[in-house]
């Protein structure tokens, strides 16, 4: 080869492929640069579609291969070691383990190598170029001239593309660590955002983190009491370290498309985002503590619904309701006093108080007691501390509500509750309360406007009924200050039970006035009016059967003057008792006759005259009476017998007449 001086240059590095645009664009231009040399197509074994690379190959093997005689000699290529991998039939690593140096014939050894020029002497060694055996490096492809290939150490470990994939560029190796880099990418995915991922390129990763956070919202939004069930914010806490992590073992060695400023605010940008979990949270809390808030004030109005729908319903039906409301008060101004229903519950409990005793407020009295009673007995079943002060301000209206209550019951029977528990309560649980002195007063003004009442002749008795129903209030009572009130209230019964059974008789009310009159007698039988009692009572029973005795009533004095004699006698089966009643009233009773028997009646005497008491004069029980002069209605009530029964009684009359002495003779007759 006259005139051309030998070419042993080797690629240089920039002649590598790889895949980043500067790197080829580099390679291109180390080509064309390897192009512009002259090449020498005329030549044997030469082809003229050889690019400029392969001649210069090709030119530095014939050169090898001939030298010149003032160059210097080239020495013999170094045979391939026997780990170096073997070519392979494509581009890409050897698939074969490489068989030892001494098995792998090169291809000098069937002839002169091609390319070569004639008579020159053949090169020492193999064909190929030193170093270019290595483990990855690409075979030469048919008729290629010795040399043909990369430089040794030509790309990373593994460079190239896959065994059998022969046109697909090969990967791009791993850069550097950069720990900054790493940091950045787990703080951007630590945002709940992804964006770490973004910046990776990786969106399988971005979108798993788009959709558990967007879970996390649509679970959590809008807040309420109950929050986020810890298990779930264990989960997203747990998911959001592990995609950090992920995210900058990723970022360690990645290459990022983004600029240099963009690389410099990242990091700031990354620590800036993670305010976004930290404000979610925060905004998240405060609206959680809002929806608790809310939560607690809906309790308290309906604490105060509760109240209100109790208001104006009787206590025992009204306690359930307004107990349940206190409750709710209770447990919002402890367990939550801090916030705003806890800060009304003071208030609240006011409007509590004021409605439960509203009927005191409304001069309601005996239904105040009840209520009132269970207000001051609040701090034995709830917070005395959150009641405070407002049970023991419940005393004077529960004294004065009692008092009343009781005044205004005096003497009704029918009046709820009975005085004396009102006043009971009152003397013993407010002794020393202004309104205690009150209670005998009350009774003794009572008991005198009745007793006024009896004088004036007025329903007495109606008056005496309420007179006992006093009595029997002060009976129930043993305060010492209720002595002389109870010594009053007893005789005013007393006069109160003569005047209704006088009364009663009057009106011809006869049945009533005989049984007034003789538990007034037996009652009363020191009184000095029981006598007059009983005479009243003998006039009455005699008036149910003769009206015309109850004319009048009976003299309250034993008449003076001279009297007649009048022996009764008993000729009939049994004991009978004669009632008279005239100028003097009275009653005697005579034994049972044992011999005497009934008389036949009109149907069986044939109009014969009954002649009673003919026998000895012995036989007969007698009973003498000392009468005055006058008009007698006569009752004889004989007792029950075998030949009689009970309430036989028959009524008569008779004249007393100065001067005379009588015989009346008591018999019976039968039906017949």
């Amino acid at each position: 080869m006259v005139g051309e001086e030998p070419n042993d240059a080797r690629p240089e590095p920039s002649d590598r492929p790889v895949q980043d645009d500067a790197l080829d664009r580099s390679n291109q231009s180390n080509q064309s640069n390897q192009s512009n040399q002259p090449g020498r197509p005329g030549q044997p074994g030469q082809a003229g579609s050889l690019d400029s690379s392969t001649q210069i190959l090709r030119s530095a093997a014939a050169d090898r291969a001939a030298p010149d005689s003032g160059a210097p000699a080239t020495p013999a290529p170094v045979a391939p070691a026997p780990w170096e991998a073997r070519p392979s039939a494509g581009f890409g690593p050897p698939t074969d383990p490489p068989p030892s140096a001494a098995a792998r014939p090169g291809p000098e050894a069937t002839g002169p190598a091609p390319g070569a020029v004639p008579g020159s002497a053949p090169a020492a060694g193999p064909a190929t170029a030193p170093g270019w055996a290595g483990a990855g490096t690409p075979p030469p492809p048919p008729g290629a001239p010795p040399g043909y290939g990369p430089p040794p150490g030509y790309g990373p470990p593994g460079y190239g593309p896959p065994p059998g994939d022969g046109g697909q560029p090969p990967a791009q190796p791993p850069g550097a660590a950069n720990g900054a880099q790493a940091a950045m990418i787990g703080l951007l995915n630590l945002s709940c955002l992804g964006l770490g991922y973004v910046l990776l390129r990786n969106w399988v990763g971005a979108a798993l983190c788009w959709i558990a956070t967007a879970a996390l919202l649509f679970l959590a939004l809008p807040a309420d009491v109950d929050g986020v069930p810890v298990g779930l914010l264990v989960g997203y806490g747990v998911f959001l370290l592990a995609v950090a992590a992920d995210g900058a073992r990723r970022g360690l060695r990645a290459t990022l498309r983004i600029g240099t400023s963009f690389r410099r605010l990242a990091l700031p940008l990354a620590l800036v985002l993670l305010a976004v979990p930290a404000g979610g949270s925060l905004a998240y809390g405060a609206a959680r503590d809002e929806a608790k808030e809310q939560a607690l004030l809906d309790r308290l109005a309906a604490a105060d619904e509760l109240v209100k729908s109790a208001d104006g319903l009787a206590f025992d039906k009204a306690e359930p309701t307004f107990r349940k409301a206190l409750g709710e008060y209770e447990k919002l101004g402890r367990e939550h006093a801090g916030s705003r229903a806890g800060k009304l519950v003071p208030a609240r409990l006011d409007t509590y108080f004021a409605t439960v005793s509203k009927p005191y407020a409304d001069k309601v009295y005996c239904d105040a007691i009840p209520r009132l009673t269970y207000l001051r007995g609040l701090p034995a079943t709830a917070d005395k501390d959150l009641l405070g002060t407002r049970p023991a301000k419940t005393d004077e209206p529960l004294a004065h509500s009692l008092y009343e209550c009781g005044a205004a019951g005096i003497g009704n029977a029918t009046y709820e509750p009975d005085p004396r528990e009102s006043f009971n309560e009152l003397l013993k649980t407010f002794p020393k309360s202004t309104y205690a002195p009150k209670v005998a007063p009350a009774f003794e003004a009572s008991i005198k406007t009745r007793t006024d009442a009896l004088a004036g002749g007025s329903a007495p008795c109606d008056t005496t009924k309420e007179l006992h129903v006093i009595g029997a209030s002060l009976d129930g009572m043993t305060d010492p200050s209720l002595e002389g009130a109870t010594d009053q209230a007893d005789a005013a019964v007393q006069k109160g039970d003569f005047a209704c059974g006088t009364d009663q008789f009057k009106d011809k009310d006869f049945k009533a006035a005989l049984d007034t009159m003789t538990a007034y007698a037996k009652d009363y039988p020191s009184s000095p009016q029981a006598a007059h009692a009983r005479s009243i009572a003998i006039a009455a029973e005699i008036a149910e059967e003769e009206p015309a005795a109850g004319g009048k009533l009976p003299p309250a004095d034993v008449p003076g003057g001279t009297r007649m004699v009048m022996v009764v006698s008993n000729d009939g089966p049994g004991e009978v008792e004669l009632l008279y009643t005239g100028p003097m009233t009275g009653k005697v009773t005579l034994k049972a006759c044992g011999t005497c028997t009934k008389y036949p009646g009109p149907l069986f005497s044939q109009g014969k005259k009954i002649k009673a008491c003919t026998g000895p004069s012995s036989k007969y029980p007698k009973a003498t009476l000392l009468l005055p002069a006058g008009d007698y209605h006569l009752l004889q009530k004989r007792v029950s017998t075998g030949t009689s029964t009970a309430g036989d009684t028959k009524s008569s009359k008779a004249k007393i007449e100065p001067g005379y002495s009588y015989t009346n003779c008591l018999y019976v007759t039968s039906g017949f």
